[in-house]
């Protein structure tokens, strides 16, 4: 079921309002959801193609990643992981052969470790897609994160595709509101369904 705070709710609410409504997800179900959903993605061509696949590791309640990143490095493609810079918020990505190869680092989310990893190039880019997290999505794309500005800022000149990952529950059935440095994702990536946004 689509859910919706209403159009003029501004950033700060809707982001209370899923991160709450996003906690009340019991484990078991969340598990499956997120199975669901990484069925999906692994049946969708844009994704199964790409030789590069560019991922958030998974934190807290987001749709889990790590069976996703570690999928992709088995089969034999390439993977990068985002490191932010805690001074200036920009974020970068390094290739990682493994998860062996993340830490903690920025608020507490597993990072590559930059003196074992690659760091990935704008050259690297083509052809690759991003995988993107979220706390809500609306119908053109357009997401509401946790308030950094990190991945809009990456985005902004990103080349590839933008895939979100997200359960049902977190795509708006009203438009978000939208300023002018936000970045809509190409793609959402649900429990059953690819939804092509623009």
């Amino acid at each position: 079921m689509a859910s919706s705070y209403g159009t003029d709710a501004d950033k700060s609410a809707l982001r209370a309002g899923y991160l709450a409504a996003r906690q009340q997800i019991p484990a078991p179900f969340k598990a499956r959801m997120d199975r669901s959903i990484d069925e999906t993605l692994l049946d969708f061509p844009l994704f199964a193609e790409a030789p590069l696949v560019l991922s958030y590791i998974s934190y807290g309640n987001e749709v889990d990643t790590h069976g996703i990143i570690q999928g992709v490095l088995e089969s034999g493609r390439r993977v990068g992981v985002p490191l932010v810079d805690s001074a200036t918020r920009e974020m970068a990505f390094y290739e990682i052969e493994s998860l062996n190869q993340v830490s903690p680092g920025f608020k507490g989310i597993l990072e590559p470790d930059p003196d074992e990893c690659r760091l990935l190039s704008m050259d690297d880019f083509f052809g690759s897609v991003c995988l993107v997290p979220g706390l809500v999505f609306d119908a053109q794309g357009h997401r509401i994160g946790y308030g950094g500005g990190c991945y809009d800022r990456f985005l902004w000149h990103y080349p590839g595709d933008k895939i979100a990952l997200a359960r049902t529950m977190q795509i708006s059935s009203n438009p978000l509101p939208v300023e002018s440095f936000d970045v809509p994702v190409d793609f959402i990536v649900t429990e059953g369904s690819v939804w092509a946004c623009r």
